[in-house]
């Protein structure tokens, strides 16, 4: 494990690979900034409003979730232009984890900006269309998807359980989501996650210091430590897809717990870990 970038995320978020561009882009939903490196050098976009997930459209146009809306961003001119709104009649709440599915569509859930707060809700974003899948999350996260496209998963955080629900052949979902992953007997949080090409999900584990990996039954295999309390989420990335890059939060710790552990907040990078599955286009 290495320290891949060293700007310190309050809330780093939503990490993505883009295959076109050969690049890690991922966010600070509190800073209200998008994060990506160019020849090894930081560089970022500033937002007027919380960001916190993307998925790619071509070569040079990413999917953002905002705090009130989905948009289309240009990383070349900096153009938004704005899709469908998000919550946006709603100044408590904004958006938190997201990733595109295999179908194309886009799947985002939203959260209280003030925890606790009221629930928030898991959407999907599919050629135009906004629908209101799951609600009552209080903490969306670990939304990720299996080679094939025929589930999701999601979780809401503070229940200690990752769901899985089936999908059908245009990746709605197709029946009630049951119990994947159950850790409240270990005491652990789920935050986000990613499954790789063999189906191994890797799961970012809220004040753990770690991801960790579980197979398709839903069985511990190995975990994966970094220097940060607050992971937040994982992704795959690196010219052979086998880099697991992960963010953090420096959100909420004390300076006792900072000065002990300096790296909270930045993002990492452990090569070798296993092959991931390339990031799902989104088709708008």
């Amino acid at each position: 494990m290495s320290v891949f970038d060293t700007t310190c995320c309050q809330l780093g978020e939503g990490p993505i690979w883009h295959p076109g561009r050969g690049q890690l882009f991922w966010f600070d939903i509190l800073a209200n900034r998008l994060h990506t490196q160019v020849d090894g050098k930081p560089q970022h976009w500033q937002f007027g409003e919380n960001v916190s997930a993307a998925g790619w459209v071509d070569d040079r146009t990413l999917l953002i979730a905002s705090e009130t809306a989905l948009f289309r961003y240009d990383l070349v001119t900096g153009d938004r232009t704005d899709l469908i709104a998000l919550e946006a009649d709603d100044p408590a709440t904004r958006s938190n984890d997201g990733r595109a599915d295999p179908q194309g569509g886009f799947w985002i859930g939203t959260m209280a900006k003030a925890e606790p707060g009221k629930p928030g809700a898991i959407y999907r974003y599919y050629r135009g269309e906004l629908r209101r899948l799951f609600g009552g999350i209080v903490i969306p996260n670990a939304i990720c998807f299996p080679p094939g496209g025929r589930h999701a998963h999601f979780t809401d955080t503070v229940t200690q359980q990752v769901m899985k629900v089936a999908l059908d052949g245009d990746g709605w979902p197709a029946g009630q989501p049951e119990v994947f992953l159950d850790l409240r007997a270990e005491g652990l949080f789920p935050d986000g996650a990613v499954i790789d090409a063999d189906g191994t999900m890797w799961l970012a584990q809220w004040g753990a210091f770690r991801v960790a990996a579980y197979d398709t039954q839903g069985r511990f295999l190995r975990a994966v430590p970094f220097a940060a309390a607050q992971t937040s989420c994982p992704a795959f990335g690196g010219p052979g897809l086998d880099t697991l890059f992960c963010t953090s939060a420096a959100k909420g710790l004390t300076p006792e717990h900072l000065a002990a552990n300096p790296d909270s907040g930045k993002t990492f990078a452990a090569a070798g870990i296993a092959k991931g599955q390339p990031e799902h286009r989104v088709i708008l």
